[in-house]
C-alpha cells in the first residue's frame, strides 16, 4: 500500500534526473513528479510503502552529493495530497478558501498534509516551485472554520524552519475570481 511520499530537492537538473533514476532503481516506489522547478532546481517525488520511500529518499540523498538541498519523507501522507500534487481535483461547491505560501517546496508538502489531516477539506492546488522563483503554494477549500483550523496547521509547519511566506483565507470566494485560479 502506498502509503508514504518522499522528495528529494536538487540544485543540478542533470544530476536531478539522474538520481530520480537511481531511487526507482533502488526500491519499490512510483514517480509522483520528477520535474524543474525555479531557479533551476529539480525535484522527485516518490511515493510507496514507509520502508520503501526511506530507501529511496536516503540514496537520492547519498548520490545527489553536492547537488543536495533539501528532503522529506512523511510516513503516513494523506491520500488527497496526490491529486493536489497534479491539480486533478475541483469540488462541486468552493465554500471558503485557505491560501498558503511557502519558500521551500518540502515545506509546503508538510504543510499540505497537516492541512488536510486537520480538518475536513479538499485540496485544490499543490503547486512546488515552477513559475514561483522557487516558492510554492497550496490552495484547499472547505467551511471557514475548517479552512481557519487548516491554515493555523500548515502555519505551524511551515513556520518551524522559518519558511512560511503568507497564509490567506477567503471566506466566501467571488465567483468571477474562481476561473482565474485554476
Amino acid at each position: 500500500m502506498a502509503n508514504a511520499i518522499g522528495m528529494v530537492e536538487f540544485t543540478s537538473i542533470a544530476r536531478g534526473v539522474y538520481t530520480a533514476d537511481q531511487m526507482v532503481k533502488i526500491s519499490e516506489v512510483e514517480v509522483v513528479t520528477a520535474q524543474t522547478v525555479c531557479p533551476g532546481k529539480y525535484i522527485t517525488i516518490v511515493h510507496g510503502d514507509v520502508a520503501a520511500v526511506k530507501d529511496s529518499v536516503e540514496i537520492g540523498q547519498r548520490v545527489a552529493g553536492e547537488y543536495f538541498v533539501d528532503s522529506t519523507i512523511i510516513p503516513n501522507v494523506n491520500p488527497l495530497v496526490f491529486p493536489a500534487l497534479t491539480g486533478a481535483t475541483m469540488p462541486d461547491e468552493i465554500q471558503a478558501l485557505g491560501i498558503m505560501e511557502s519558500f521551500s517546496c518540502a515545506s509546503m508538502v508538510i504543510a499540505a498534509d497537516a492541512v488536510l489531516k486537520a480538518a475536513h477539506l479538499e485540496p485544490l492546488e499543490l503547486r512546488l516551485g515552477n513559475g514561483l522563483g522557487g516558492k510554492a503554494f497550496f490552495v484547499f477549500t472547505g467551511d471557514v472554520a475548517a479552512v481557519e483550523t487548516g491554515v493555523e496547521a500548515g502555519k505551524e509547519i511551515a513556520d518551524e524552519k522559518g519558511l512560511l511566506v503568507n497564509a490567506e483565507i477567503i471566506p466566501s470566494p467571488s465567483d468571477r475570481l474562481l476561473p482565474s485560479l485554476f
